[in-house]
């Protein structure tokens, strides 16, 4: 029998597994008048001591940490990702009872983003802080850090990627598997060939949990990292991800239906997203606008 038509024949009889049936989700353009240029306002604030780009980021639930931001700006690291060659090599922490906690990286790494993140990863009450921290000789990992009697201690690493100018950009920070914790989401290398990863805090520390290839949620050179919105797309109390594709001209949706992470919605559209995406809604009312290069606005809805 000849191959293709045995590759058929094993598809026929065996089916698409456990793969999510395709949703039907659409593009429609809307009046760029009634949408602001930044589609996604920042609010989080600077941050002082003199990097750039760097903003604060805060915690308003439980949890012994309230805020932390980068410092220390340094140009050991010439890539350049985020539109310079200034990076971040010390991270600050500012506790609920009003103390401040610092924690300086050696010569040889820096902070590769713009704002740590917070959150109760694993759900034992204590806050996680979720960085980009960048090896100048093997690229970029996310670290994760939290409080260990008085001062900062590295909880968790997925391990630098293995070159230098190498770089990842979290996608989100979520409770994708529904058990009780709060997963880590991240494109790897998202400006040639992106790999969405996901990522579990457990007792032994990080675990991958699912992945898919063909993602990119950065225009590179640029400071703009929100490429991406989380929304519980199927009201199932776990959220989803909505994010572009490798070249940025396609909306894919993808979640853990099914308990394996996968795609059940894109959409083309016809310029490249370059911008912050918002989600309105949730559950089957959820729906994401995208701004393009082409300065044209859609929604991307059922």
């Amino acid at each position: 029998m000849h191959l293709r038509c045995f590759v058929a024949v094993i598809f026929l009889a065996f089916g698409t597994g456990d793969l999510p049936a395709q949703e039907r989700w659409s593009a429609s353009r809307l009046d760029g008048s009634s949408v602001p240029e930044i589609i996604v306002n920042e609010t989080r604030r600077m941050a002082p001591h003199g990097l750039p780009d760097g903003l604060i980021e805060t915690h308003g639930g439980k949890g012994d940490i309230i805020a932390a931001w980068y410092a220390g700006p340094t140009t050991r690291y010439g890539h350049g990702i985020l539109g310079d060659a200034i990076e971040a090599s010390i991270l600050h922490v500012t506790m609920r009872d009003g103390g401040m906690l610092t924690l300086s990286l050696p010569e040889t790494e820096v902070f590769e983003d713009r704002y740590p993140r917070l959150t109760d990863l694993d759900g034992d009450g204590s806050t996680e802080i979720v960085t980009i921290r960048s090896s100048v000789s093997e690229g970029a990992s996310v670290t994760i850090y939290g409080v260990g009697g008085s001062r900062l201690v590295q909880r968790a690493t997925t391990g630098f990627i293995g070159l230098a100018n190498r770089w990842l950009n979290i996608a989100g920070l979520a409770p994708f598997l529904g058990n009780g914790r709060t997963q880590i989401a991240f494109v790897r290398t998202p400006h040639i060939g992106g790999t969405l990863f996901v990522y579990d805090l457990g007792e032994s520390g990080l675990t991958q949990v699912g992945a898919l290839g063909g993602f990119s949620n950065h225009v590179i050179g640029s400071r703009e990292m929100r490429l991406s919105a989380l929304a519980d797309i199927n009201g199932d109390g776990r959220m989803d991800l909505a994010l572009p594709s490798a070249d940025r001209r396609t909306l894919r949706l993808v979640g853990f239906a099914g308990g394996t992470l996968s795609e059940f919605a894109s959409v083309g559209l016809p310029a490249r997203i370059d911008k912050a995406i918002a989600v309105k809604g949730s559950g089957k009312a959820a729906r994401f606008v995208v701004g393009l290069e082409n300065a044209e606005i859609h929604e991307i809805h059922r």
